[in-house]
């Protein structure tokens, strides 16, 4: 027994120090975690070998258990500490590299990469708000630069107006007067505005100068060539033909003047007048205030037109009392006397205007002589057709180019054929607009079809005359034109007023932002050519 004891110390002291012995020496990278742990019963019976062998076994198999589980622990522990490190190393240390290398802009600013540069040196967008001054980035500095630069390239165009701004969106701020003067505007947004690719191209012209030529100065027409334009139709001539066409009676109605319930008409003095009778209003009111808005412009071009009423039983009618019922014309329906036109012949669209990159600037003309009779005929029909493009953009005249510009899809000869509604006075070489019955109301409801047209038409021309630009620039400032619209109407055809009603509000809101677009064009084109 004692032996039995003795002998169970004496390996339990081997095993303590076979413990140490192999904790001191062992590295848990050389053990083998596949050993399991056994566990080993005492039996009293066993012998003294038997039980040392098994006790070495106890000992060799829990070391074997003991140290893979430590191993694994510090293991876990030191990947851990390793990926901290190295995550907090790569988190400073990149962004600190990547800021190092400082971005140029304008010479002077230095600016971190991640702020965008812009392509021309004046503009900078930034994906920041700037609105405050945290002194991170000189922007003030910066800004008055650009104003700087702006202001020269204004002086070396030698402008007389400004250049008209593109609309911005409402939340991006605009550089007021005092903001200009002291340089102290510090707000840049990351909004690119609308149409800005156009300044940059306008402010690239640094060597751009006024155009001057014999037909023209900046881009409006010479005087030399207003002065060999034809008179057309003035004011006097409108009256005159109102009142004559309200008064003198009716002898003979004949089919002719164009499609539909036309008539040629025939008054006692043995003048003539095409008569317009609709069904529609629109097509009257189109008519008629075309006409008018013809002569707030100051426009020759358009003959006399007047308002009637058919009353088979009146005085003026009742001459032609049968031609009117075989006409099937509605009594107390109102229509247009415009005044008949002798030697009259068909109009062609000139060159300029005929191919896809159509456009009239002053570089196409600077150097044609009124000597010259080629140039002479191209200058005077050149000059009427530019107050045609503003007319019918205007009004929206569907019946004239873009009728041909619609049609070129079927027919691609189409721009070679005379143009629609239009027509050359072969004695004078005034151009006569006919039939405008489509503007202000009929060609507005239509304008998602064919804007594009009426768009690529005006966007075509840089040369006005200059009276039409004074008075579109009038109209626009007085924002009156539908208020003189109704005066004439109410002056000029009182007795209609009762049967034709005036323009709808509609129709004086889209006439007067058609008018702005007119102007941003006059605008535009004085920024490429300069103004006199």
């Amino acid at each position: 027994m004692v032996r039995e004891h003795v002998l169970e110390q004496m390996l339990s002291l081997q095993y303590l120090t076979t413990s140490l012995r192999m904790r001191r020496t062992s590295s848990f990278f050389d053990m083998d975690p596949s050993f399991s742990v056994q566990s080993v019963s005492r039996d009293a019976t066993l012998t003294a070998g038997e039980s040392g062998g098994m006790l070495c076994s106890q000992s060799t198999q829990h070391l074997a258990g003991f140290h893979p589980i430590r191993a694994s622990r510090w293991l876990c522990f030191l990947t851990t500490c390793l990926a901290f490190i190295l995550g907090v190393g790569v988190g400073i240390a990149v962004p600190m590299l990547y800021a190092s290398s400082p971005i140029e802009i304008n010479n002077s600013t230095r600016m971190t990469p991640w702020s965008i540069v812009q392509d021309p040196p004046s503009y900078v967008h930034l994906p920041l708000d700037m609105t405050s001054n945290n002194g991170s980035i000189p922007v003030r500095s910066m800004s008055a630069r650009m104003k700087a630069y702006l202001r020269k390239k204004e002086k070396e165009m030698q402008m007389p107006n400004e250049i008209s701004q593109p609309s911005t969106p409402s939340h991006v701020s605009s550089p007021s007067a005092t903001d200009e003067e002291t340089g102290m505007n510090n707000v840049v947004s990351f909004v690119q505005p609308q149409q800005t690719a156009e300044i940059p191209m306008i402010l690239n012209q640094e060597s751009q100068t006024t155009v001057v030529s014999e037909a023209v100065k900046g881009i409006f027409w010479s005087q030399a060539v207003e002065d060999i334009l034809p008179t057309g139709f003035d004011e006097q001539n409108a009256k005159e033909w109102n009142d004559f066409s309200h008064q003198s009676p009716i002898v003979r109605i004949e089919e002719g003047c164009g499609r539909m319930q036309n008539r040629l008409i025939t008054f006692e003095s043995g003048k003539q007048s095409c008569c317009r009778y609709r069904q529609n209003y629109d097509q009257i009111q189109g008519e008629i205030f075309s006409f008018y808005l013809s002569r707030l412009l100051g426009l020759p071009n358009l003959p006399p037109s007047s308002l009637g009423l058919v009353r088979p039983l009146d005085r003026q009618w009742i001459n032609v009392q049968s031609s009117v019922n075989q006409a099937q014309w509605t009594e107390d329906r109102p229509v247009v006397y415009t005044q008949f036109l002798n030697d009259l012949e068909p109009a062609y669209i000139p060159v300029q205007f005929r191919g896809r990159d159509r456009h009239l600037n002053p570089s196409d003309v600077q150097h044609h002589k009124l000597q010259k009779n080629v140039d002479r005929d191209e200058l005077l029909t050149l000059a009427q057709w530019s107050d045609l493009l503003v007319l019918d953009y205007l009004t929206a005249n569907l019946d004239r180019m873009v009728n041909n510009l619609y049609n070129m899809q079927w027919n691609p000869a189409m721009m070679d054929s005379p143009a629609h509604n239009l027509a050359r006075d072969s004695k004078t070489g005034l151009l006569v607009f006919l039939d405008n019955e489509s503007g202000l109301l009929h060609g507005y409801r239509l304008l998602d079809k064919y804007e594009t047209y009426h768009r690529s038409l005006l966007d075509s021309l840089c040369i006005f005359r200059r009276s039409t630009v004074e008075s579109l620039l009038q109209l626009q400032s007085k924002k009156n034109v539908g208020n003189l619209l109704r005066h004439m109407f109410e002056t000029r055809d009182q007795s209609l007023v009762d049967f034709l009603p005036f323009l709808p509000e509609k129709s004086i809101k889209t006439l007067n932002y058609r008018i702005d677009q007119v102007l941003d064009q006059v605008t535009k084109c004085q920024s490429l050519y300069g103004s006199l």
